[in-house]
């Protein structure tokens, strides 16, 4: 049976909305102005907007059964000397989430002063609400931990590495079959010959330690070879830099392994088109299909459209049809209301907030992450590729 965690439900969450106003950007894809009787008041520029705290990074209690949508966007303002990757890791998000939500944005020197859309608000996966949920497309991970009956679900979300092109994250329903603090890794025959060849060669085995690449803490997945684990590079969290493994930023992992237990569901999906519905409006979160995604945008837009108008009817109106491609086309990977007639709609409900990147004297480069990002020290997976020892 899985254990209860009654103490977040004390964890508190201040979702206050804001709405601010900014220009729109599907001009290229669509003339919005003939949806007018969306039309909605002017607001006030994001710098005149009261300053607030970060929204939880992670967690978020769901009001009711039928909700699909948590968190909320929020914008913060940089200062010279932040990158997309500490912003990423301040506001338990992803790098690639961060570059698509802000495709104007130097992700290396935004520069002082400059306004982020931070992505934090997301639209559920539809999949069952138990145990570990992996969307590779958006890469992030959920948990819905076990609630007693008659409690609100909960659910924790994180930014995931995946594997890259040509070592597939594979998808279906597993379990966690084994967990492992301060893991030695194996070195597979096949990752120390793609050092050798890079010139950067491996030892056959790499114990606990801040050089070991799994981090302090794994889960093995019943499929074979295949890992939910920490990293010692946490600027590649977010992006497909794995050997086909899960990989998350060192304290997400660690919360994360104190709360699953060995038999916990993992399902593994692929859904970059995710729709869902907050306040009765209906919301549109697309990312960008993987490139080795074999399904066409086409076809995935098409059939949630299709599933949408049988349902409701909503989308039998050629604009309507016509909007919902424009923001596919866009792909920024932020809820928007879809019937709106207005992409850039998210900033009027963003919530400015506090920079809380905190100066890390031992942080690495901007070189020298730009090579981490390029470094395929990552493990593959494998059943003898890490020693689970508890």
């Amino acid at each position: 049976m899985q254990k209860k965690h009654p103490l977040l439900v004390k964890i508190l969450m201040a979702i206050l909305a804001l709405q601010i106003s900014a220009c729109t950007i599907v001009q290229d894809f669509l003339d919005v102005s003939s949806l007018g009787r969306y039309r909605r008041s002017a607001q006030l520029p994001l710098e005149k907007r009261p300053m607030q705290e970060p929204i939880s990074r992670n967690y978020f209690v769901l009001e009711s059964p039928e909700q699909t949508i948590v968190g909320e966007p929020q914008v913060v303002f940089t200062r010279s000397s932040d990158t997309f990757s500490d912003l990423a890791r301040e506001y338990g998000l992803g790098f690639d989430e961060l570059v698509a939500a802000n495709q104007s944005v130097d992700p290396w020197l935004p520069g002082e002063n400059t306004p982020v859309l931070l992505p934090t608000q997301y639209v559920l996966p539809d999949t069952p609400r138990r145990g570990v949920v992996l969307n590779i497309a958006s890469k992030r991970l959920f948990y819905y931990p076990a609630v007693a009956e008659g409690e609100p679900v909960q659910v924790l979300t994180y930014p995931i590495g995946i594997g890259r092109v040509g070592w597939d994250t594979p998808l279906g329903e597993t379990t966690v079959v084994a967990k492992a603090r301060d893991p030695s890794w194996y070195v597979p025959w096949s990752v120390q010959k793609e050092h050798r060849e890079m010139g950067d060669p491996l030892p056959s085995v790499v114990p606990p330690g801040p050089d070991n690449p799994l981090g302090s803490y794994v889960l093995k997945l019943e499929m074979p070879g295949y890992l939910i684990h920490g990293t010692n590079q946490p600027y590649g969290v977010g992006m497909r830099v794995s050997h086909g493994c899960i990989r998350l930023y060192p304290e997400n992992i660690e919360l994360l392994y104190s709360m699953v237990e060995i038999g916990e569901p993992v399902s593994i999906v692929n859904e970059p088109f995710l729709i869902g519905r907050l306040n009765g409006e209906l919301y549109l979160e697309i990312h960008s299909p993987l490139e080795d995604d074999t399904t066409t945008p086409e076809e995935r837009l098409q059939e949630i459209l299709d599933i949408v108008r049988n349902a409701t009817g909503e989308f039998s109106d050629q604009a309507e049809r016509d909007y919902a491609k424009a923001i596919a086309g866009d792909a920024r990977g932020v809820p928007v209301r879809v019937l709106l007639g207005d992409a850039d709609e998210v900033y009027e409900r963003t919530r400015v907030v506090r920079n809380t990147v905190e100066f890390d004297p031992n942080a690495p480069t901007l070189a020298e992450i730009r090579k981490i990002l390029d470094s395929p020290m990552e493990p593959e997976g494998s059943d003898e590729a890490v020693q689970l020892v508890e």
